[in-house]
This record gives structure tokens, sequence and C-alpha cells, in this order.
């Protein structure tokens, strides 16, 4: 077979994809799939991502642990947000996770409903997730969730990073995965001062979490990839694996 790679930029565009064949990779750096990868790691049983506040009261009378993020801030309410320092093993470790943020959890949801295989991607997570794409016999579709449907530059940074890793083990690649590679290579020797320049990256600073930003940058302290079962992501093992 020969493999494809390619980036959304969004997902306004997810629409423009045929991934019924395809592994899709949801990127959310800052922060949702980092804590996500983060969580999982640190051994939480499952994370359900929901789509909105409201939903995740669904879950209350379960004794799952309750996470709601809107514009970065925690909900009023919950027990946290999507900052990874709320995913500590003291915290997650064998318990499940019900997460809405404001970007991430609504790329998990589009892509859920047509790809072959959802996986979530951040840097902690990186080599581990590459070397599992480099072997499966599947199209890649790295999918940044963005800010509010629109381009940023972290999630697509990250999407540069994988591309740029897995370009032995792919024939095809888009115009987008190419941008998203010329990105990263501009960025890659230092990506904090690079995300200076991000929007996203402001936000977060007047929020007053720029450690957040900071350990989501972080390369491969993750082995864990998670990916999406039914509702619940979950660590993949080696039987899960395609």
């Amino acid at each position: 077979m020969s493999k494809k790679i390619e980036v959304c930029l969004t997902p306004a565009l997810i629409d423009l994809y045929d991934i019924e064949e395809s592994i899709v990779v949801v990127i959310d750096i800052l922060r949702a799939t980092s804590s996500i990868t983060y969580g999982i790691d640190n051994g939480a049983e499952a994370i359900i991502p929901v789509a909105n506040v409201e939903d995740c009261l669904t879950y209350a009378d379960k004794g799952y642990l309750l996470a709601a993020e809107r514009n970065g801030e925690v909900v009023t309410g919950y027990d946290f947000g999507n900052s990874p320092f709320s995913y500590t093993t003291e915290k997650v470790s064998g318990k499940t996770i019900v997460l809405t943020t404001t970007n991430g959890t609504k790329a998990l949801y589009l892509a859920s409903k047509r790809a072959y295989q959802v996986v979530i991607g951040s840097f902690l997570n990186l080599d581990s997730l590459c070397d599992y794409l480099s072997v499966q016999n599947k199209n890649v579709l790295l999918l940044c969730a963005g800010w509010k449907d629109q381009f940023n530059l972290e999630d697509t940074l990250f999407a540069g990073a994988v591309v740029n890793k897995l370009r032995k083990n792919f024939e095809h690649f888009d115009d987008s995965s190419v941008a998203a590679e010329d990105l990263y290579s501009l960025a890659k020797d230092d990506l904090r001062k690079y995300l200076y320049k991000s929007s996203h990256s402001h936000r977060l600073a007047q929020l007053n979490i720029e450690e957040d930003v900071v350990f989501c940058l972080q390369l491969n302290i993750c082995s864990a990839i998670p990916v999406l079962q039914g509702e619940k992501l979950v660590a993949l093992n080696s039987s899960a694996a395609i």
C-alpha cells in the first residue's frame, strides 16, 4: 500500500477528507491532548470526551472525575479543567475522567464519526506515536483542533514534527503537510520562543498558566498512546494494534 499523510489545519475542514480507512491523530497541544496523554500515561483508567459542559453532569452519579474547560479556564463547580498538572498519578490513577474542552473534544467528536481509528498526539508522546504510525498499513490524517475552528500555530507545529519523523515511512504528503513541516523546521530548536508569536500562547499567558505551556512542549516524557474505543479514551496496547 502506498501510504499518505495529510494535515487538516482546522476541524472546519475535516469533511474534505476521506478518513474511513485512515488513522486520525487528534492534536490540541495547549492543552487537551497533552493532558489526556499525561493522564493516561499516569494510570487513568479512561478519559471520556464529551462535547458540552452539561454533558459532564450526566456522569455525575458514576463516581467519575468531571473536568470542564472553556476559554482556557476551569468551569466553576467542576473537579478540574485541562491543565496537565491536574492529571498527575496521585489524582487520576485508576480513575475515569469525563472531559470537555473548548477545542479538543470537538475535534475528537468529529473524527470519531468516520475515522478507522482515532488516537491522541502531543509532544509528550511524539516518538511513541510516530513509532506506532510508522508500522501501520494505514493512511494518516493529522487533525489540528485549532482555536474555535481557526488555524493555530502550536497544533500545526506538532503536525509538522510528525510529518518530519515519518517522512521515510510514507510516500504522499499534501501541501498542508509540507507547510506544517516547514514551520516545524523553523521552530524546532526553541518551540517556546517560536510560540510567543501565537495567539493562544498570549491568551494562556493572560491566565497566568505559562507553566502549562512549557510543560506541554516537553518531548517524549510519556510512552502511552491514548486511543478512542467506544466513548472512552484508553491506553493503546498490543491487542488494540491494527
